[in-house]
């Protein structure tokens, strides 16, 4: 399997306060790998890191082997990492269609705009029909629609969810958790943060949990089940 993502020993600080200890993980190309963990263990710092968002004090980021710790958003971007945030950040003032074009603000990704944009209203056809509704307007089932659609208008190489079931209504959850195993099964590498951890195994492949800033459990969906550890420890975690 091709390895695509590569995180060796990254190490992150919030000012005076260390978030990440000697983080490690890899991700193989068209895998759905999770991140998993209770609030505050460090699991959207990790994907900061990946982003650019928050540099590595020490440690190495590699997308197809291209150096990327302490690069730029833009240049994350450019090489194909695409982030959804947890709280989806949209523009609410703006209508549906103008908040998936903000995500083709690259060239390439301008190119590709009228391609991209039908291809996120196949996925969530209820977005081509609330696409000039402002986006603050919509439920949060929508909104996150809207936020993985700006994502994929990228084109991204590794789709990054930062707890993207939060503030999602149950009948949704299910809709979103389609969209996504389709955009899977097309061939997107995807990583998936998430805190419920029930939910999360549902969806991907493999696992890293993530406790107080370190890695400390990693398998596949079936091992880790089997963990009595893992099942004692994190299972009651929602």
């Amino acid at each position: 399997m091709i390895q695509m993502l590569e995180v060796s020993n990254i190490s992150v600080s919030h000012g005076s306060l260390q978030a990440l200890w000697d983080v490690s993980f890899h991700v193989g190309k068209g895998e759905r790998v999770g991140i998993l963990g209770a609030n505050g263990a460090g699991k959207s710092t990790t994907l900061g890191a990946l982003m650019g968002l928050y540099p590595p004090s020490s440690g190495e980021i590699r997308l197809l082997g291209h150096p990327l710790a302490g690069k730029p958003p833009t240049e994350c971007v450019t090489h194909g990492l695409a982030l959804v945030p947890e709280g989806r950040r949209l523009f609410p003032e703006m209508s549906v269609r103008e908040n998936l074009e903000m995500g083709a603000y690259l060239p390439a990704a301008r190119r590709a705009l009228a391609e991209n944009i039908e291809k996120v209203y196949s996925l969530f056809p209820i977005l081509k029909q609330k696409a000039g509704q402002h986006a603050g307007e919509l439920s949060g089932g929508q909104q996150q629609m809207v936020a993985i659609g700006r994502a994929l208008m990228t084109s991204p190489r590794i789709l990054l969810l930062d707890e993207p079931f939060l503030g999602v209504a149950p009948l949704l959850v299910d809709e979103v958790m389609h969209a996504l195993g389709l955009i899977a099964a097309d061939g997107m590498t995807v990583v998936l943060v998430e805190q419920n951890i029930h939910r999360a195994l549902d969806f991907v492949d493999r696992a890293y949990v993530i406790e107080s800033g370190r890695i400390v459990l990693e398998g596949t969906r079936e091992s880790l089940l089997g963990d009595t550890n893992f099942s004692n420890k994190f299972l009651g975690i929602d």
